[in-house]
């Protein structure tokens, strides 16, 4: 089992940099994203399935805790753009979340940066932390989402669609990607 859930993680972690590099939005990256999470949905019902990570050696704990906590950080960014991009199919560009990228800027390295925080907070077995790092975002971001000078393109129930739809997915991801090693 142990083998079984740190090569399922190793191999999304592979997926996630191959999506990471492909065009964001793409058929070929929401393909990819998709069998990443198939692999973290596998080691999620292996591990359900067993008693978790009890018992674990912890050499192998501590595998997956690197493992799974650089799927947590790479493996947010394809699957926020892919589930954006699929949440595009049908909107006009005014409406398009990937037209509001140009409003929320920094959005890839905030979206990393705000995944490590948390998984490393839930990890750590302090969850409070996943409010800080909300709130500060929230607040940060704040201005952006009240501008009234965003781009005549792009409408604010767009940017506003944008920021919750990604933020929720890197959240989800990442406190995924750490329910692996809360198993227990």
């Amino acid at each position: 089992m142990t083998a079984a859930v740190i090569a399922l993680t190793a191999a999304g972690l592979v997926l996630a940099v191959v999506a990471f590099i492909l065009p964001a939005g793409s058929v070929v990256e929401i393909v990819v994203s998709g069998f990443m999470l198939a692999c973290l949905a596998a080691d999620g019902i292996i591990l359900l399935a067993g008693d978790g990570v009890t018992g674990w050696s912890e050499g192998w704990w501590n595998v997956l805790l690197l493992v799974s906590g650089a799927l947590a950080v790479t493996g947010g960014g394809p699957l926020t753009t892919s589930v954006l991009a699929l949440v595009d199919r049908k909107n006009t560009r005014s409406q398009s979340t990937q037209q509001a990228g140009e409003v929320l800027r920094g959005g890839a390295l905030i979206g990393a940066l705000e995944r490590g925080a948390i998984y490393g907070s839930m990890v750590a077995g302090w969850p409070e932390g996943l409010a800080i790092v909300l709130a500060i975002k929230g607040l940060a971001r704040y201005p952006e989402l009240r501008s009234p000078d965003q781009p005549a393109s792009v409408t604010p129930q767009a940017v506003a669609e944008r920021f919750i739809i990604g933020t929720f997915t890197s959240v989800l991801w990442s406190v995924t990607c750490a329910g692996l090693l809360l198993s227990r």
